[in-house]
């Protein structure tokens, strides 16, 4: 059987190797091998099951009190090893925690805190004069570039186009006509 023309990436340890056929006969498996290549799996951690389901609930609840509440993503350096000694807790929990209850990592879990604020702040006439820059700031992103990618990321499209989307389709709302 001939391997299809397409390629698939595969990494290795932390890099990733391209153009690796997704037809693997004997001669790629030993490509494989020699360049230690493996497909990536869903693994399950197994601190995950030792968290107990009540647990779970309340350190859910102290996660959402802390970082949304408190409004802690603002905070450019506010990690997930300074939410688990705030909580008491260790890192390991956090990530149990947000990864099983919100389906995303911390770090996926918190820009989405930062881009839901954008979001408001971006249809929010007080604050038409401000540059991305400034928005990005204000929401706890450490520079725009990050902050481009994460509202990309989340949005489909970016800060600046969101922004105008808006004014198009609610002119009234920024007290502006837009062409």
């Amino acid at each position: 059987m001939a391997c299809p023309s397409r390629y698939e990436k595969f990494t290795i340890w932390r890099f990733q190797l391209n153009y690796v056929p997704l037809c693997l006969d004997y001669q790629h498996i030993i490509i494989m091998a020699k360049y230690n290549v493996q497909e990536l799996k869903e693994l399950e951690a197994a601190y995950r099951s030792t968290v107990s389901p009540q647990k779970m609930d309340e350190m859910q609840e102290q996660i959402m009190n802390v970082i949304v509440m408190q409004r802690k993503y603002r905070d450019k350096d506010y990690s997930a090893q300074k939410l688990a000694n705030d909580l008491g807790t260790h890192t390991r929990y956090i990530s149990a925690v947000v990864t099983t209850r919100f389906h995303m990592n911390y770090s996926q879990f918190v820009n989405k805190h930062r881009i839901d604020e954008a979001m408001s702040i971006l249809t929010d006439k007080r604050y038409l004069k401000l540059t991305m820059d400034e928005v990005s700031d204000m929401v706890g992103f450490a520079n725009r570039q990050s902050f481009y990618a994460a509202f990309y990321r989340f949005t489909g499209i970016t800060p600046r186009q969101y922004r105008l989307n808006m004014m198009k389709a609610h002119p009234t709302m920024f007290g502006k006509k837009i062409a």
